[in-house]
């Protein structure tokens, strides 16, 4: 974890401070790590019960990206939540005075991936022990959150939160949020599906592609 938290550091400050000023719109998408479950991040199915849980572990691009590659996600969603300026933009986002983290909206199908199995990834994706930042992007709006619509899902991550508070993986207490949802603002389209059209940008390729080939070694079932 602090070999990443070096390399997300040197390369953010390199390249640029937030996810959003590396949008590399001439840079050719090179093959992505396997498996891609999800890689237009269009439903692959049409799913009678879908269930959904949004997320926030620092820029959007990267909790994106590992969650398109779970069986049994369905859809991904970049966004923003937990503000109090209605329809942001990111422009107002990077200030850190709307109170909105950037998130993804994860949505998925009950029958073939549990909550609980979508939430051990979600520890697994960031460092939940630093506050209001990732690396060296800073601010309110890169915070560790969980954002539940209901009390069933709230007992979920909470008992989640403990248990990785107690595996001793982190050296630091986990900070993470977690609250009821409120509205979902969806961001601008070159956020979406960023790195699936952009992997070959210098963000991608130094962050993001190192945790994924991590959590695949991980996470392979």
């Amino acid at each position: 974890m602090n070999t990443f938290l070096r390399l997300f550091s040197w390369t953010t400050l390199f390249c640029c401070a937030a996810c959003g000023e590396a949008n590399d719109k001439t840079a050719k998408p090179a093959s992505t790590p396997k498996p891609i479950v999800n890689p237009s991040n269009e439903p692959l199915t049409k799913v009678a019960k879908a269930e959904s849980i949004t997320l926030g572990g620092g820029c959007f691009w990267c909790v994106e990206a590992v969650y398109q590659r779970i069986e049994g996600i369905t859809k991904v969603t970049s966004g923003y939540m937990g503000g109090t300026v209605p329809n942001p933009t990111y422009k107002q986002i990077c200030t850190g005075r709307t109170g909105h983290a950037e998130v993804v909206k994860v949505e998925f199908d009950p029958a073939k991936l549990s909550l609980e199995k979508v939430l051990a990834v979600f520890w697994k994706a960031h460092d939940p022990t630093t506050l209001n930042r990732q690396g060296a992007d800073v601010g309110t709006q890169y915070r560790s959150a969980i954002f539940y619509h209901n009390d069933a899902d709230k007992a979920v991550a909470q008992k989640s939160m403990q248990a990785a508070g107690k595996s001793g993986e982190f050296r630091s207490p986990i900070v993470t949020e977690i609250a009821r949802a409120g509205t979902f603002y969806k961001a601008e389209a070159y956020h979406q599906n960023y790195f699936n059209l952009n992997s070959n940008a210098p963000y991608c390729r130094a962050v993001i592609w190192p945790k994924l080939r991590k959590l695949g070694l991980k996470f392979k079932e």
